[in-house]
């Protein structure tokens, strides 16, 4: 059995830059990614990163913006730790080659964002989540750290004490499964954006790393709270950089009019991505819109600054909705993008459950509370992969000895995946029974939630279990068996669909990404808290209970309505 000091699961930035970390500690780490490091979602991010690295900006600027951002229920240690180790991080950055956009001085350049009051968000054209991953897999290769590639996470396991122990792995390549054991296990996984029918996540993101740290007895936070980004593309929901907008691209109705105006006067298409998706929804179900979305409308930057600001959305728009922004506007719509809700834990990645950590979309530190800001979720990969990385290093290396392996959770696995692929036909597949169940998600828990329609997928969700125990797959074969891992996916999928709808019918009021229409006002004295979700063994459901928000200064400060 393979054993190591520290397991990290996921290798996009938090989870490299973690690992470099543990190298720098000392200590025997490895990495475990489900596919080549390289294809990690963080290399979809386009448009930017925030930090104050200008003298004119402050820390306590891009601090309160996203306390504000938030809508107050942001956990405010980790916001001002976040945005003061922010310039650092991105000098790091920016001393280990990443290849920033620059101004004419050479020093790196900054656009603005949404919600932000300074344009503090540095940027590579529209390619700096790419740029960022390909510098710091240079830094971990160049350290030797040992990737298990093409391997997929299906237990995190605990030994007699309640302590974790390590990981059940799925080779994809070879088909086997087998245990690696560990100190402590870190996870980086990203998100769960794959529950949602429309999203611009990667089919990898499944929420694997939350759904298995609930499972292991680890709660969850604020799950509710689940962002659209104003501009996927209308047919794939693949993202359009809020960058676009912070170049001066408009929203357009069908009738070619701006609107966001009516909606956020002072700062229109950059408000915060929960006010302008609200507004793009409102515009299309009040019948401004064409074929379910709105537009963007680049044409008035001129092709000189698209091909140099933004030459990979103007191919996407081509390759994918037959645009090209130069010469028309791109048809787009609010589309699944974020969960700003994730495994709980401190400021420095602790969770509640010994020896786990995690950082990245993976957490919930809380940062983001109940909205992200553009620019805040590339910074928040790069400073808690940091921090984190660095505080799991010092625990590990306080632990005399590696925690037994349980090794009958290995021989569960090889049950459960054995039950699975060998399962008579029954006519349910994987895929279909996941188009229900995320299908229902976006309709019924979207940019606007209805208790009907909430309703309506708390009755659906013991169904949709029963119907997951008849998922039969066709292909029998060990080697690459894609369509085995996801209907194993789909499970965890269910789960954290739950957790998000128990969590949006549970929470009576409107708060950020999370808006009812029969509670459409924001309740700080009942619902200025975290949602906090655990899987009860016994009922084989999740249990909700709630969490106070870590607050620095004045206990009495009364956050202010949002104005943009």
């Amino acid at each position: 059995m393979n054993s190591h000091d520290l397991v990290i699961v996921g290798a996009g930035l938090a989870g490299m830059r973690a690992a470099l970390e543990g190298v720098k500690a000392g200590i025997n780490v490895a990495v475990v990614s489900k596919i080549h490091p390289l294809r990690s979602h963080s290399c979809a991010a386009q448009g930017g990163v925030n930090a104050a690295i200008d003298p004119a900006d402050s820390r306590e600027s891009h601090a309160y913006d996203t306390v504000k951002g938030a809508d107050y229920i942001g956990d405010e240690d980790a916001i001002d730790l976040m945005c003061q180790v922010a310039p650092e991080c991105i000098l790091e950055m920016d001393a280990w080659g990443t290849p920033f956009s620059r101004l004419e001085g050479g020093l790196i350049a900054q656009r603005p964002f949404g919600g932000a009051s300074f344009d503090r968000t540095c940027y590579a054209a529209d390619r700096t989540g790419m740029v960022l991953l390909h510098t710091l897999w240079e830094q971990l290769v160049k350290a030797g750290v040992q990737v298990y590639e093409e391997c997929s996470i299906i237990k995190l396991s605990k030994n007699s004490d309640g302590h974790v122990a390590g990981l059940v792995l799925y080779d994809i390549k070879t088909g086997s499964i087998y245990p690696i054991q560990a100190k402590a296990v870190l996870m980086a996984t990203g998100g769960y954006g794959r529950v949602f029918i429309s999203n611009t996540n990667a089919t990898t993101n499944t929420g694997d790393g939350m759904a298995l740290a609930l499972r292991a007895g680890a709660p969850l936070a604020d799950m509710e709270f689940v962002q659209f980004h104003p501009t996927g593309l209308l047919t794939s929901g693949v993202l359009v950089t809020e960058g676009a907008r912070g170049e001066g691209g408009i929203l357009i109705n069908a009738s070619g009019e701006r609107f966001m105006a009516k909606y956020a006067p002072n700062r229109k298409e950059l408000a915060s991505r929960d006010v302008v998706s609200r507004a793009e929804q409102t515009e299309i179900i009040e019948g401004r819109g064409k074929n379910g979305g709105i537009f963007i409308d680049l044409r008035h930057l001129g092709a000189a600054k698209i091909l140099e600001r933004l030459p990979q959305i103007r191919q996407l728009a081509i390759d994918l909705e037959g645009v090209d922004p130069i010469h028309d506007p791109i048809p787009v719509r609010p589309t699944m993008h974020y969960s700003m809700g994730g495994i709980r834990t401190d400021k420095y990645g602790e969770t509640p459950l010994p020896g786990l950590f995690a950082a990245g979309e993976a957490a919930c530190i809380s940062v983001h509370g109940a909205n992200r800001l553009g620019g805040n979720s590339l910074l928040d990969t790069i400073v808690f992969g940091k921090i984190t990385g660095e505080r799991v290093s010092n625990y590990v290396k306080g632990m005399s000895t590696t925690p037994d392996f349980p090794m009958s959770d290995v021989e569960e696995c090889i049950v459960e995946f054995n039950n699975l692929k060998h399962r008579p036909d029954t006519g349910v597949k994987a895929v279909g029974l996941h188009t229900t169940v995320a299908t229902s998600i976006n309709l019924n828990c979207g940019v606007f939630r209805k208790p009907e329609g909430l309703n309506k997928i708390s009755g659906e969700i013991d169904g949709w279990r029963k119907e997951y125990e008849k998922v039969s797959v066709e292909d029998k074969s060990d080697v690459f068996n894609i369509d085995l891992l996801r209907a194993w996916e789909l499970k965890n999928q269910i789960d954290l669909a739950e957790c998000v709808v128990r969590g949006a019918l549970a929470r009576t009021e409107s708060r950020g990404a999370h808006s009812r229409t029969d509670y459409t006002e924001r309740d700080d004295k009942n619902w200025r808290k975290h949602t906090l979700t655990t899987w009860n063994e016994s009922s084989q459901k999740v249990d909700i209970s709630y969490g106070e928000v870590r607050t620095v200064g004045n206990p009495d400060y009364v956050p202010k309505v949002r104005t943009y």
